[in-house]
């Protein structure tokens, strides 16, 4: 019972996209460890998130009031998994997963948008591969750890009158791949199904090829830096009754450490060099957060078992990026697994609300967000050998 339920924890998250710090989708879980055997698994989804509302033109100024439109775009994810078993205390894991991401646009005023943030665009991608070890001790103690690689690349275009003189900017950050590092440990107590596990997943560097340019005008090539963000996961489970398991994590994302500051966007202009916005505090500016999810499973017969989870993420100041324009969030996912011999499918869909946000520009709010909300659904094919 206790591997099927696990299963379904990971699918939970990986079927309700975190949108924590506005970009990451999936909490690049290590439940595939603890998988019985040889095991290997395929997951896919989809989410739709709406988040939309009216901008906010300063008091007295001649520019009317718009909706932005639905400025977040659905998109689709893929998975791949596999763990092998050495022997009794060493094994091995490879994980693909999309755990970073965005696509945000706002409608162009021409079009009927928002004449302060229209146009503007951002748009991330990425893929990681994990590769991890892990080793068990005689007294159900664990240690698990390795390497993982991230490719990324992001298109960032602002444009509205709540950019100024800088509106029609954009930035092009070239694909590249950087390499962090996974440690963590775990304590099992078989008997009841009992585990908990805590895992470090470091920054990982990367350095982008960039291309800067104002309405189509190359401004400048450089590089720029940027660090995706180190996290730590707390995950617990344990059996309270006959074939039935409650779980749990709380997972923090050291968001506030994330910064984009291309060459000319953040310089300041010199007498000898000219060229330069001196934006300060970078294309985005996010929060730490903190994710706290909640859930029972449930062994229905040999065949059929299901699970419900709450996720909660605390909001935030509310005055957030236009680039990453929600703050927090509460959700309901529900999962059914169904068990045939030596495979599981796994389903789940995730219902969440997120929270009221206003996109800001120079500490302004330009735009209020509210009644946002996201669903999600994710499939899950598992087979052990």
């Amino acid at each position: 019972m206790k591997f099927a339920i696990t299963s379904m924890a990971a699918l939970l998250a990986g079927t309700a996209p975190l949108l924590a710090g506005g970009i990451e989708r999936a909490p690049q879980s290590l439940n595939i460890l603890f998988e019985q055997g040889n095991y290997a698994e395929l997951s896919f989804g989809g989410a739709d998130p709406t988040v939309e509302g009216p901008d906010s033109p300063p008091v007295g100024a001649p520019i009317p009031q718009r909706d932005t439109g639905d400025v977040a775009n659905g998109y689709g994810f893929v998975g791949l998994g596999y763990k092998h078993q050495f022997n009794d205390a060493l094994s091995a894991a490879l994980i693909i997963e999309q755990p970073f991401g965005a696509d945000v646009t706002y409608t162009p005023a021409a079009d009927g948008g928002s004449f302060l943030l229209g146009g503007t665009r951002a748009r991330v991608d990425s893929t990681t591969v994990t590769a991890l070890m892990r080793y068990k001790l005689p007294n159900n103690l664990s240690f698990h750890g390795g390497l993982r690689g991230s490719r990324a690349d992001a298109e960032v275009t602002l444009s509205g009158a709540a950019y100024g003189p800088i509106s029609g900017y954009n930035v092009q950050l070239d694909q590249d791949w950087g390499v962090g590092f996974v440690v963590g440990a775990a304590y099992e107590i078989p008997d009841i199904a009992g585990r908990v596990s805590l895992t470090y997943n470091s920054k990982v560097e990367h350095q982008f090829d960039t291309v800067e340019s104002v309405n189509g005008t190359i401004l400048g090539r450089s590089t720029t830096t940027v660090d995706t963000p180190e996290s730590l996961t707390l995950e617990a489970q344990t059996g309270v009754a006959a074939d039935t398991l409650v779980f749990g994590s709380i997972r923090w994302v050291n968001w506030s450490e994330f910064t984009v500051n291309p060459r000319i966007f953040s310089r300041a202009p010199t007498a000898t060099d000219p060229l330069g916005f001196n934006v300060t505090d970078g294309l985005v500016s996010l929060e730490d957060t903190t994710t706290y999810t909640l859930g029972v499973g449930r062994k229905f017969n040999e065949t059929w078992s299901g699970s419900a989870a709450l996720v909660y993420e605390p909001e935030n100041d509310d005055l957030v990026s236009p680039l990453a324009p929600t703050n927090g969030r509460l959700g309901l996912t529900l999962a059914a697994v169904y068990t045939m011999d030596n495979m599981k499918i796994t389903t789940g869909i995730n219902y969440s609300k997120l929270g009221d946000a206003r996109p800001q520009t120079g500490g302004e709010p330009r735009a209020q967000m509210e009644d946002s909300d996201l669903v999600g659904i994710g499939i899950r094919i598992g087979y052990s050998f």
